[in-house]
């Protein structure tokens, strides 16, 4: 046979196809679909919340319709409403409070960002929450993030595919990707880089076959390898052996590479795009490309998608700039300073005039960044289905109120079941089922732009959602992705490379109130297990 990189071959087709006709459990359709269909993990993060009361649907539990996403900021996602999944109920970790009664003392972002995806302490410990962290101190969690866990398992290297939209790095208060304890991961922010190490990735640093370089052109599998099999068809073989042959052929064509310049060209995707992308500026994000349809956070969405077909990893983020001027949409405030509703980042002064209008401008960017995003995936084939059909790509954002930095009631949306996991076209409430959760307050103050924000009214958490409500800890939806994506735990619950069981446990506490003081009360998960209502077929 012809001599063809075997990183090509393995990614394009997934090790399962290769043993296609020795292995008589393909001719299932079962494992046929398993073995065609990798399952991936697409996170989509962003800062400082949104305005719960336009981006919450009224529906907290049941069938999702395209009338519950009209007039939210979801409304870009209606073409998509029977492929979403919206975990209502959820809180993430360590919730920053004046009276530290929810979590350390610490930050209010670094508290928030250290643990969201670690659900682990920060270390070294303040309780003082109005003392900004000392940069020589810079607590960080003690333990790894959920990209890191997952990417030990599942990932090329056991690292996971970490983009900073926009080239922008993040602070260490609010860095939320980290290897291991203490251990901050900067990932990659370049567009360019990104675009090189995967129009390259199939290259072992030697020269390209002939066979290689058909496929990275944009060449199937089953055209490369065409005359082997003709050959191997003439043989004389039993009735039973041809028929896995002709298996393997229909396995190949279903699988035909989608990893190619012609892809990266189809997602919009060239070294002359990507260099643009890091010319803007102050903006990167935003800002439209001139020539095309797409602007700067569009590249990065569909760098991220062209990894996902290239089968370069598994767990792939995205992570949006945390205070940040969105110039490309005509604003000139931060985010933060939009999200404390006064222009800065302190807790009290006038309302920005029109800072809701402002902040539902921001949640409508992402929404519609999230809906390319979706768009993108869903578009591609993959087997029988898209690129959705095997992936959860998940919206999290950091916090519910951007003012009453509140973790519970926090706003996910999740798109696509990733190969049949999940149910779709629903709204669950995890924490009791009840379908008139509440939107949260977020319009309680600055309604009409010209009213004072005191620091009580923040600190208070007027504009969040009553801390009593929407409490089921965000642990056990990463549990749901862990189990989707096919990650394994020991006989604790916990992942481990190696392990047989499905993983119960995650993190080192899943209530919020544990985490006062940092690292001092054992460990304990109170509530293990994945939200099994958010499974297909529950």
């Amino acid at each position: 046979m012809r001599r063809l990189n075997r990183r090509i071959f393995l990614r394009g087709l997934g090790g399962a196809c290769v043993a296609a006709p020795f292995l008589g459990s393909v001719m299932g359709s079962g494992a046929r679909a398993q073995s065609t269909t990798p399952r991936r993990l697409i996170a989509m993060f962003t800062y400082y919340g949104c305005v719960t009361t336009r981006w919450f649907p009224v529906r907290s539990h049941g069938p999702l319709t395209a009338d519950d996403l009209t007039g939210t900021t979801l409304e870009p996602l209606t073409p998509y409403v029977d492929r979403l999944l919206m975990p209502r109920g959820i809180r993430a970790m360590n919730e920053w409070t004046m009276d530290m009664t929810l979590g350390q003392g610490n930050d209010p972002h670094n508290n928030v960002t250290g643990s969201y995806f670690t659900c682990q302490p920060l270390m070294p410990n303040s309780d003082d929450p109005l003392v900004p962290v000392h940069p020589r101190l810079s607590p960080m969690p003690i333990g790894p993030s959920l990209d890191h866990v997952i990417a030990r398992q599942l990932s090329p290297d056991q690292q996971p595919l970490f983009i900073r939209v926009g080239n922008v790095t993040a602070p260490a208060h609010s860095a939320i990707s980290f290897s291991g304890p203490e251990e901050m991961y900067p990932g990659i922010g370049s567009a360019s880089q990104l675009f090189t190490a995967l129009t390259g990735l199939f290259d072992g640093g030697g020269a390209t076959s002939p066979a290689s370089y058909a496929a990275l052109r944009g060449q199937s599998i089953l055209d490369i390898v065409k005359d082997d099999l003709e050959t191997l068809e003439r043989v004389d073989m039993s009735g039973d052996d041809r028929a896995k042959l002709t298996a393997w052929k229909e396995l190949l064509h279903e699988t035909s590479l989608v990893c190619t310049e012609a892809r990266a060209r189809t997602l919009g995707l060239s070294e002359e795009v990507v260099a643009i992308t890091g010319g803007f500026g102050n903006d990167a994000v935003s800002t439209p490309i001139e020539g095309t349809s797409l602007d700067g956070a569009d590249v990065y969405s569909n760098l991220a998608v062209l990894a996902a077909a290239c089968n370069a990893n598994s767990v792939i983020f995205l992570a949006y700039p945390a205070n940040f001027t969105f110039s490309g949409l005509g604003l000139e405030t931060t985010t933060a300073g939009l999200a404390y509703r006064v222009g800065s980042p302190t807790f009290g002064g006038p309302c920005v005039p029109n800072v809701l209008d402002q902040l539902t401008t921001i949640d409508a960017f992402y929404a519609r960044k999230f809906a390319h995003l979706v768009k993108q995936l869903d578009e591609l084939p993959d087997g029988d289905g898209s690129l959705l059909d095997g992936t959860a790509a998940v919206w999290f954002q950091e916090v519910s109120d951007g003012a009453a930095r509140n973790l519970n009631n926090l706003p996910i949306l999740q798109a696509g079941s990733c190969g049949g996991y999940f149910k779709t076209g629903w709204a669950i409430n995890v924490e009791d089922g009840a379908d008139d959760l509440t939107r949260g307050n977020s319009e309680a103050v600055c309604a009409d732009g010209a009213e004072e924000f005191s620091a009580s009214d923040a600190t208070a958490k007027i504009t969040g959602t009553d801390r009593t409500l929407a409490n089921a800890p965000i642990n056990k939806y990463f549990c749901n992705l862990m189990n989707a994506l096919g990650v394994r735990a020991g006989e604790d619950g916990f992942p481990l490379v190696g392990g047989t069981e499905d993983v119960r446990c995650f993190g080192r506490y899943d209530r919020t109130e544990d985490f006062i003081g940092g690292d001092v009360n054992p460990p304990t998960i109170h509530d293990p297990g994945e939200f099994t209502e958010l499974r297909a077929g529950s």
